[in-house]
Protein backbone atom coordinates (compact mmCIF):
# COMPACT_ATOMS: atom_id res chain seq x y z
CA UNK A 1 0.00 0.00 0.00
CA UNK A 2 1.29 3.40 -0.77
CA UNK A 3 0.25 4.63 2.66
CA UNK A 4 2.44 2.06 4.35
CA UNK A 5 6.18 3.11 2.18
CA UNK A 6 7.06 5.22 4.72
CA UNK A 7 7.91 2.36 7.06
CA UNK A 8 10.19 1.38 3.70
CA UNK A 9 14.08 1.72 4.55
CA UNK A 10 16.28 3.82 1.41
CA UNK A 11 17.59 0.75 0.40
CA UNK A 12 14.00 -1.16 0.20
CA UNK A 13 12.83 2.56 -1.70
CA UNK A 14 15.83 2.21 -3.99
CA UNK A 15 15.12 -1.48 -5.27
CA UNK A 16 11.83 -0.28 -5.66
CA UNK A 17 12.23 2.57 -8.11
CA UNK A 18 14.51 0.69 -9.75
CA UNK A 19 12.03 -1.98 -10.91
CA UNK A 20 9.23 0.25 -11.43
CA UNK A 21 7.33 -0.78 -8.57
CA UNK A 22 7.37 2.29 -6.36
CA UNK A 23 8.14 6.12 -7.21
CA UNK A 24 9.25 8.76 -5.30
CA UNK A 25 6.32 10.85 -5.44
CA UNK A 26 4.23 8.13 -3.55
CA UNK A 27 6.81 7.73 -0.90
CA UNK A 28 7.32 11.60 -0.32
CA UNK A 29 3.90 11.96 -0.12
CA UNK A 30 4.02 9.16 2.51
CA UNK A 31 6.82 10.73 4.25
CA UNK A 32 4.64 13.97 4.97
CA UNK A 33 1.64 12.25 5.87
CA UNK A 34 3.36 10.56 8.53
CA UNK A 35 5.40 13.99 9.32
CA UNK A 36 2.27 15.33 9.58
CA UNK A 37 0.44 12.62 11.75
CA UNK A 38 3.38 12.11 14.26
CA UNK A 39 5.37 15.69 14.40
CA UNK A 40 3.07 17.40 16.89
CA UNK A 41 3.92 14.52 19.35
CA UNK A 42 7.33 14.29 18.59
CA UNK A 43 8.64 17.76 17.64
CA UNK A 44 11.41 16.11 15.54
CA UNK A 45 11.47 19.41 13.05
CA UNK A 46 12.42 22.79 13.47
CA UNK A 47 11.78 23.40 9.69
CA UNK A 48 10.38 21.81 6.60
CA UNK A 49 10.81 22.36 3.10
CA UNK A 50 7.51 23.57 0.97
CA UNK A 51 5.17 20.31 0.34
CA UNK A 52 4.79 21.93 -3.38
CA UNK A 53 8.65 21.78 -3.91
CA UNK A 54 9.34 18.86 -2.03
CA UNK A 55 6.93 16.92 -4.78
CA UNK A 56 8.65 18.76 -7.65
CA UNK A 57 11.79 17.66 -6.80
CA UNK A 58 10.35 13.87 -6.39
CA UNK A 59 8.91 13.78 -9.85
CA UNK A 60 12.05 15.06 -11.31
CA UNK A 61 13.64 11.87 -9.43
CA UNK A 62 10.50 9.76 -11.08
CA UNK A 63 11.73 10.86 -14.71
CA UNK A 64 15.42 9.99 -13.74
CA UNK A 65 14.72 6.49 -12.40
CA UNK A 66 12.00 6.21 -15.60
CA UNK A 67 14.87 7.31 -18.25
CA UNK A 68 17.49 4.85 -16.39
CA UNK A 69 19.59 8.08 -15.27
CA UNK A 70 19.33 8.48 -11.86
CA UNK A 71 21.27 11.02 -10.33
CA UNK A 72 22.99 8.48 -7.86
CA UNK A 73 22.41 5.64 -5.55
CA UNK A 74 20.12 8.17 -3.12
CA UNK A 75 17.95 9.55 -6.11
CA UNK A 76 14.49 10.27 -4.63
CA UNK A 77 15.13 9.03 -1.19
CA UNK A 78 13.66 11.84 1.67
CA UNK A 79 16.29 12.73 3.78
CA UNK A 80 16.17 15.00 7.15
CA UNK A 81 19.33 17.32 8.26
CA UNK A 82 20.49 17.98 11.69
CA UNK A 83 19.59 22.02 12.25
CA UNK A 84 23.71 22.36 12.64
CA UNK A 85 24.63 21.73 9.60
CA UNK A 86 23.91 24.61 6.94
CA UNK A 87 21.45 24.81 4.38
CA UNK A 88 21.19 27.63 0.84
CA UNK A 89 17.49 26.50 1.74
CA UNK A 90 16.49 26.59 5.23
CA UNK A 91 17.61 28.43 8.53
CA UNK A 92 20.22 26.77 10.36
CA UNK A 93 18.94 28.15 13.64
CA UNK A 94 21.76 25.53 15.94
CA UNK A 95 19.06 24.95 18.35
CA UNK A 96 19.06 29.13 19.06
CA UNK A 97 16.23 31.45 18.37
CA UNK A 98 17.78 33.59 15.17
CA UNK A 99 19.00 31.26 12.99
CA UNK A 100 20.69 32.14 9.62
CA UNK A 101 20.33 31.23 5.91
CA UNK A 102 23.23 30.82 4.37
CA UNK A 103 24.13 30.47 0.50
CA UNK A 104 25.55 26.87 0.41
CA UNK A 105 25.04 23.60 1.52
CA UNK A 106 27.38 22.22 4.23
CA UNK A 107 29.56 19.42 1.97
CA UNK A 108 28.10 16.47 3.56
CA UNK A 109 24.51 17.66 2.71
CA UNK A 110 25.56 18.99 -1.11
CA UNK A 111 27.08 15.45 -1.79
CA UNK A 112 23.59 13.90 -0.22
CA UNK A 113 22.00 16.33 -2.91
CA UNK A 114 24.20 15.35 -5.56
CA UNK A 115 23.26 11.50 -5.34
CA UNK A 116 19.87 12.52 -5.94
CA UNK A 117 18.46 12.67 -1.93
CA UNK A 118 15.57 14.89 -1.49
CA UNK A 119 15.96 17.23 1.84
CA UNK A 120 12.65 17.31 3.88
CA UNK A 121 13.70 19.61 6.69
CA UNK A 122 15.96 20.47 9.94
CA UNK A 123 16.13 18.14 12.85
CA UNK A 124 15.89 19.53 15.91
CA UNK A 125 18.87 19.83 18.31
CA UNK A 126 19.67 21.53 22.12
CA UNK A 127 21.75 25.09 21.90
CA UNK A 128 25.16 24.82 20.07
CA UNK A 129 24.64 21.05 19.98
CA UNK A 130 26.19 20.95 23.69
CA UNK A 131 23.83 18.50 25.42
CA UNK A 132 22.62 14.89 25.89
CA UNK A 133 19.18 15.78 24.96
CA UNK A 134 17.53 17.85 23.30
CA UNK A 135 15.95 20.56 24.16
CA UNK A 136 15.92 24.83 23.47
CA UNK A 137 13.70 27.94 23.78
CA UNK A 138 13.52 28.33 20.30
CA UNK A 139 11.85 25.14 19.28
CA UNK A 140 10.99 23.06 22.53
CA UNK A 141 11.52 19.70 23.83
CA UNK A 142 12.10 16.34 21.25
CA UNK A 143 10.61 13.41 22.52
CA UNK A 144 11.38 9.17 22.42
CA UNK A 145 8.94 7.74 19.92
CA UNK A 146 9.43 4.56 21.90
CA UNK A 147 7.78 6.42 24.96
CA UNK A 148 7.27 10.47 24.37
CA UNK A 149 7.20 10.85 28.31
CA UNK A 150 11.57 10.28 27.89
CA UNK A 151 14.22 11.64 25.48
CA UNK A 152 15.66 10.31 22.18
CA UNK A 153 18.74 11.78 23.76
CA UNK A 154 21.18 14.46 22.01
CA UNK A 155 22.51 16.20 20.85
CA UNK A 156 20.84 14.17 17.43
CA UNK A 157 17.74 14.11 19.15
CA UNK A 158 15.65 15.11 16.47
CA UNK A 159 17.22 13.18 13.43
CA UNK A 160 16.77 9.97 15.00
CA UNK A 161 13.26 10.79 16.75
CA UNK A 162 12.06 11.59 12.77
CA UNK A 163 14.08 8.23 11.40
CA UNK A 164 12.68 5.78 14.39
CA UNK A 165 9.09 7.58 14.19
CA UNK A 166 8.99 6.86 10.09
CA UNK A 167 8.77 10.61 8.87
CA UNK A 168 12.05 9.46 6.93
CA UNK A 169 14.63 6.79 6.38
CA UNK A 170 17.94 8.80 6.84
CA UNK A 171 19.00 11.46 8.72
CA UNK A 172 21.74 13.33 8.37
CA UNK A 173 23.50 13.61 12.28
CA UNK A 174 26.69 14.92 13.72
CA UNK A 175 28.61 13.34 16.56
CA UNK A 176 30.54 15.61 18.93
CA UNK A 177 30.83 13.20 22.17
CA UNK A 178 28.68 10.67 20.82
CA UNK A 179 25.93 12.79 19.54
CA UNK A 180 24.87 10.40 16.69
CA UNK A 181 25.71 7.05 18.86
CA UNK A 182 23.54 7.77 21.25
CA UNK A 183 20.57 8.89 20.84
CA UNK A 184 20.39 5.64 18.05
CA UNK A 185 20.76 3.24 20.90
CA UNK A 186 17.62 5.15 23.20
CA UNK A 187 15.74 4.62 19.79
CA UNK A 188 16.62 1.25 18.29
CA UNK A 189 18.63 2.75 15.24
CA UNK A 190 22.26 2.56 13.84
CA UNK A 191 24.40 5.06 13.85
CA UNK A 192 27.65 5.64 12.27
CA UNK A 193 30.55 8.21 13.83
CA UNK A 194 33.05 8.42 11.39
CA UNK A 195 37.12 8.20 11.50
CA UNK A 196 37.26 12.16 11.50
CA UNK A 197 38.04 13.05 8.35
CA UNK A 198 36.32 10.03 6.41
CA UNK A 199 33.35 13.05 5.54
CA UNK A 200 35.27 16.12 5.12
CA UNK A 201 33.77 19.25 6.99
CA UNK A 202 33.76 22.21 4.55
CA UNK A 203 31.34 25.36 4.67
CA UNK A 204 30.48 24.10 8.26
CA UNK A 205 29.30 25.93 11.42
CA UNK A 206 32.19 27.03 13.27
CA UNK A 207 33.95 24.06 15.53
CA UNK A 208 33.12 24.37 19.18
CA UNK A 209 34.57 20.67 20.03
CA UNK A 210 37.99 21.02 18.04
CA UNK A 211 37.71 18.76 15.28
CA UNK A 212 36.07 16.15 17.52
CA UNK A 213 32.37 16.51 15.71
CA UNK A 214 32.09 14.66 12.82
CA UNK A 215 28.94 14.04 10.02
CA UNK A 216 27.17 10.85 9.96
CA UNK A 217 24.50 9.04 8.50
CA UNK A 218 21.20 7.64 10.93
CA UNK A 219 19.11 4.46 9.38
CA UNK A 220 16.71 2.04 10.67
CA UNK A 221 19.57 -0.75 9.66
CA UNK A 222 23.12 -1.20 8.22
CA UNK A 223 22.67 -0.93 4.71
CA UNK A 224 21.00 1.90 4.63
CA UNK A 225 23.52 3.82 6.86
CA UNK A 226 26.05 2.59 4.41
CA UNK A 227 24.13 3.60 1.62
CA UNK A 228 24.24 7.12 2.68
CA UNK A 229 27.61 6.92 3.85
CA UNK A 230 29.10 6.07 1.24
CA UNK A 231 27.44 9.21 -0.63
CA UNK A 232 29.45 11.49 1.78
CA UNK A 233 32.68 9.89 2.31
CA UNK A 234 36.00 10.89 0.25
CA UNK A 235 38.56 13.54 0.43
CA UNK A 236 38.24 17.27 -0.77
CA UNK A 237 41.98 19.59 -0.29
CA UNK A 238 39.66 21.91 1.38
CA UNK A 239 39.90 19.77 4.66
CA UNK A 240 43.28 18.04 5.07
CA UNK A 241 42.10 15.74 7.44
CA UNK A 242 39.98 14.00 4.51
CA UNK A 243 43.05 13.06 2.73
CA UNK A 244 44.94 11.68 6.02
CA UNK A 245 41.17 9.14 6.54
CA UNK A 246 41.41 7.89 2.65
CA UNK A 247 45.44 7.24 3.27
CA UNK A 248 44.38 5.30 6.32
CA UNK A 249 41.52 2.69 4.69
CA UNK A 250 43.18 -0.40 4.57
CA UNK A 251 42.49 -4.07 4.13
CA UNK A 252 40.43 -5.74 5.60
CA UNK A 253 42.02 -7.62 8.97
CA UNK A 254 42.11 -11.25 8.68
CA UNK A 255 39.01 -13.35 10.64
CA UNK A 256 38.00 -14.10 13.25
CA UNK A 257 38.62 -10.44 14.66
CA UNK A 258 39.86 -9.99 18.05
CA UNK A 259 37.53 -8.33 20.54
CA UNK A 260 37.83 -6.40 23.85
CA UNK A 261 34.74 -6.09 25.25
CA UNK A 262 34.62 -3.28 28.07
CA UNK A 263 31.64 -3.43 30.73
CA UNK A 264 32.26 0.03 32.21
CA UNK A 265 35.43 2.17 32.52
CA UNK A 266 36.70 3.37 35.43
CA UNK A 267 34.27 1.85 37.41
CA UNK A 268 31.66 3.89 36.05
CA UNK A 269 28.22 3.03 37.17
CA UNK A 270 26.40 1.62 33.98
CA UNK A 271 22.27 0.55 34.22
CA UNK A 272 21.79 -3.23 34.51
CA UNK A 273 19.86 -3.74 31.97
CA UNK A 274 22.63 -1.88 29.58
CA UNK A 275 25.46 -4.01 31.26
CA UNK A 276 22.87 -7.27 30.50
CA UNK A 277 22.72 -6.30 26.90
CA UNK A 278 25.91 -5.47 26.20
CA UNK A 279 27.20 -9.02 27.65
CA UNK A 280 24.94 -10.79 25.56
CA UNK A 281 26.18 -8.77 22.73
CA UNK A 282 29.85 -10.18 23.68
CA UNK A 283 28.31 -13.70 23.51
CA UNK A 284 26.70 -13.52 20.46
CA UNK A 285 29.56 -11.65 18.72
CA UNK A 286 31.73 -14.88 19.77
CA UNK A 287 29.12 -17.19 18.69
CA UNK A 288 29.85 -15.84 15.37
CA UNK A 289 33.28 -16.87 15.53
CA UNK A 290 34.95 -14.40 16.90
CA UNK A 291 37.51 -13.87 19.39
CA UNK A 292 36.10 -12.10 22.36
CA UNK A 293 37.65 -11.21 25.45
CA UNK A 294 36.57 -9.35 28.39
CA UNK A 295 38.79 -6.50 30.38
CA UNK A 296 39.52 -2.90 31.08
CA UNK A 297 40.12 -0.10 28.02
CA UNK A 298 44.52 -0.03 28.58
CA UNK A 299 43.49 3.71 27.63
CA UNK A 300 44.12 6.48 30.71
CA UNK A 301 41.50 9.08 30.36
CA UNK A 302 41.14 10.48 33.89
CA UNK A 303 42.48 14.05 32.41
CA UNK A 304 40.43 14.02 29.23
CA UNK A 305 37.25 13.03 31.52
CA UNK A 306 37.74 15.77 33.87
CA UNK A 307 38.66 18.52 31.05
CA UNK A 308 35.75 17.57 28.94
CA UNK A 309 33.77 20.24 29.85
CA UNK A 310 36.70 22.94 29.12
CA UNK A 311 36.23 22.19 25.65
CA UNK A 312 32.83 23.17 24.96
CA UNK A 313 33.19 26.44 26.95
CA UNK A 314 35.94 27.59 25.38
CA UNK A 315 34.56 27.34 22.16
CA UNK A 316 31.54 29.16 22.97
CA UNK A 317 33.67 31.76 24.55
CA UNK A 318 35.59 31.61 21.13
CA UNK A 319 32.00 31.50 19.38
CA UNK A 320 30.82 34.50 21.23
CA UNK A 321 34.02 36.47 20.63
CA UNK A 322 33.75 35.87 16.96
CA UNK A 323 30.11 35.98 16.32
CA UNK A 324 28.60 38.60 18.40
CA UNK A 325 25.13 37.59 17.05
CA UNK A 326 25.11 33.92 18.43
CA UNK A 327 25.89 35.49 21.88
CA UNK A 328 22.87 37.64 21.50
CA UNK A 329 20.63 34.85 20.96
CA UNK A 330 22.50 32.75 23.37
CA UNK A 331 20.14 31.28 26.81
CA UNK A 332 21.68 32.44 30.08
CA UNK A 333 23.25 28.96 30.76
CA UNK A 334 25.32 28.92 27.24
CA UNK A 335 26.51 32.41 28.72
CA UNK A 336 27.95 31.49 31.43
CA UNK A 337 29.38 28.19 30.13
CA UNK A 338 30.96 30.84 27.63
CA UNK A 339 31.86 33.28 30.77
CA UNK A 340 33.69 30.35 32.51
CA UNK A 341 35.61 29.33 29.20
CA UNK A 342 36.74 32.80 28.61
CA UNK A 343 38.49 32.67 31.91
CA UNK A 344 40.44 29.36 31.56
CA UNK A 345 44.23 30.01 30.44
CA UNK A 346 46.14 29.01 27.23
CA UNK A 347 47.60 26.84 28.76
CA UNK A 348 44.61 24.76 29.84
CA UNK A 349 43.63 24.17 26.03
CA UNK A 350 47.18 23.43 25.01
CA UNK A 351 47.45 21.01 27.83
CA UNK A 352 44.39 19.57 26.55
CA UNK A 353 45.60 19.38 22.76
CA UNK A 354 48.65 17.12 24.11
CA UNK A 355 46.41 15.23 26.13
CA UNK A 356 44.56 14.40 22.98
CA UNK A 357 47.53 13.91 20.89
CA UNK A 358 49.07 11.28 23.49
CA UNK A 359 45.55 9.73 23.29
CA UNK A 360 45.56 9.30 19.36
CA UNK A 361 49.19 7.83 19.59
CA UNK A 362 47.79 5.24 22.60
CA UNK A 363 45.09 4.24 20.75
CA UNK A 364 47.29 3.52 17.38
CA UNK A 365 48.98 0.87 19.69
CA UNK A 366 46.00 -0.44 21.20
CA UNK A 367 44.65 -1.42 17.52
CA UNK A 368 47.26 -3.00 16.82
CA UNK A 369 46.45 -5.59 19.66
CA UNK A 370 42.88 -6.05 19.41
CA UNK A 371 40.21 -4.99 15.82
CA UNK A 372 37.65 -3.39 17.80
CA UNK A 373 36.50 -2.53 21.27
CA UNK A 374 32.43 -3.42 22.27
CA UNK A 375 30.98 -1.45 25.16
CA UNK A 376 27.66 -0.04 25.64
CA UNK A 377 26.81 2.94 23.23
CA UNK A 378 25.01 5.29 26.50
CA UNK A 379 25.18 4.03 30.08
CA UNK A 380 21.70 4.91 31.04
CA UNK A 381 18.37 4.15 30.09
CA UNK A 382 16.21 7.38 28.25
CA UNK A 383 15.07 9.56 30.97
CA UNK A 384 12.24 12.55 30.96
CA UNK A 385 12.26 14.46 28.02
CA UNK A 386 13.01 17.38 29.48
CA UNK A 387 15.64 16.52 32.10
CA UNK A 388 19.30 17.34 30.90
CA UNK A 389 20.88 14.66 32.31
CA UNK A 390 19.94 11.57 34.41
CA UNK A 391 21.02 12.39 37.61
CA UNK A 392 21.44 8.36 38.88
CA UNK A 393 22.37 5.21 36.92
CA UNK A 394 21.94 2.11 38.83
CA UNK A 395 21.20 3.93 42.17
CA UNK A 396 24.40 5.75 42.01
CA UNK A 397 24.49 9.85 41.61
CA UNK A 398 26.20 10.59 38.16
CA UNK A 399 27.30 14.32 36.62
CA UNK A 400 26.37 15.78 33.36
CA UNK A 401 27.92 13.35 31.28
CA UNK A 402 27.32 10.33 33.53
CA UNK A 403 25.62 8.36 30.57
CA UNK A 404 28.01 9.48 28.21
CA UNK A 405 31.03 8.27 29.55
CA UNK A 406 31.77 5.56 26.89
CA UNK A 407 31.35 8.23 23.90
CA UNK A 408 33.58 10.85 24.67
CA UNK A 409 36.98 9.31 24.25
CA UNK A 410 36.05 8.09 20.77
CA UNK A 411 35.48 11.39 19.18
CA UNK A 412 38.73 12.57 21.10
CA UNK A 413 40.61 9.72 19.72
CA UNK A 414 39.15 10.39 15.88
CA UNK A 415 37.94 6.59 15.80
CA UNK A 416 34.92 5.17 13.73
CA UNK A 417 31.93 3.60 16.15
CA UNK A 418 29.02 2.50 14.59
CA UNK A 419 25.93 1.74 17.30
CA UNK A 420 23.95 -0.98 16.92
CA UNK A 421 20.31 -1.88 18.52
CA UNK A 422 21.27 -4.93 20.96
CA UNK A 423 17.63 -5.47 22.62
CA UNK A 424 15.60 -3.94 24.77
CA UNK A 425 14.50 -3.26 28.46
CA UNK A 426 11.57 -4.80 30.86
CA UNK A 427 10.34 -1.25 29.84
CA UNK A 428 10.48 -2.06 26.11
CA UNK A 429 13.19 1.16 25.82
CA UNK A 430 15.89 0.35 23.35
CA UNK A 431 19.26 -0.96 24.32
CA UNK A 432 22.25 -0.07 21.80
CA UNK A 433 25.77 -1.25 22.11
CA UNK A 434 28.75 0.32 20.12
CA UNK A 435 31.53 -1.25 18.39
CA UNK A 436 34.55 0.69 18.12
CA UNK A 437 37.32 0.27 15.48
CA UNK A 438 40.95 1.71 14.10
CA UNK A 439 41.44 4.85 12.41
CA UNK A 440 40.20 4.79 8.62
CA UNK A 441 38.41 1.15 9.61
CA UNK A 442 35.10 2.61 8.99
CA UNK A 443 34.11 -0.29 6.53
CA UNK A 444 35.41 -2.98 8.92
CA UNK A 445 32.90 -1.70 11.17
CA UNK A 446 29.94 -1.74 8.57
CA UNK A 447 30.82 -5.29 7.52
CA UNK A 448 30.79 -6.48 11.14
CA UNK A 449 27.27 -4.56 11.09
CA UNK A 450 25.36 -6.34 8.53
CA UNK A 451 26.78 -9.68 9.59
CA UNK A 452 25.84 -8.44 13.36
CA UNK A 453 22.37 -7.48 11.98
CA UNK A 454 21.37 -11.20 10.34
CA UNK A 455 21.65 -12.51 13.86
CA UNK A 456 19.82 -9.41 15.46
CA UNK A 457 16.09 -9.61 15.54
CA UNK A 458 16.23 -5.75 17.46
CA UNK A 459 17.17 -4.30 14.11
CA UNK A 460 13.81 -3.14 12.16
CA UNK A 461 11.49 -3.25 15.22
CA UNK A 462 9.84 -0.22 14.84
CA UNK A 463 7.76 2.07 17.95
CA UNK A 464 3.60 2.01 17.83
CA UNK A 465 2.81 5.36 17.93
Amino acid sequence: MADDLWTLGACALRAGYAEGRLDPPAAMRACLARIAQVQPALNAFTALRAQAQLLQEAEASAARWRAGRPLGALDGIPLAVKDNLPTADLPTSWGCAPGFRGDRDELAVARARAAGAIVVGKTNVPEFTLEGYTSNRAFGTTRNPWNRELTPGGSSGGAVAAVAAGCVPLALGTDGGGSIRRPASHTNLVGLKPSIGMVPRVDALPPLLLDFEVVGPIARNVEDAQLLFDALRGPDTRDRRSLAATAACRERPARPLRVLHVATLDGAPVDAQVRRCTAEAAARLARMGHAVEEGALPLELAALNRDWPRVGQIGLAWLFAQHPHWHEAAGARYAALARQGAAQPASALWGMLEAVEQLRRDCAALFERVDLVLMPAAAALPWPADESFPPLIDGEPVGPRGHAVFTGWVNAAGLPALALPAGFSDEGLPIGIQLVAGYGRDDDLLDLGLAWQAQAPETGRRPVL
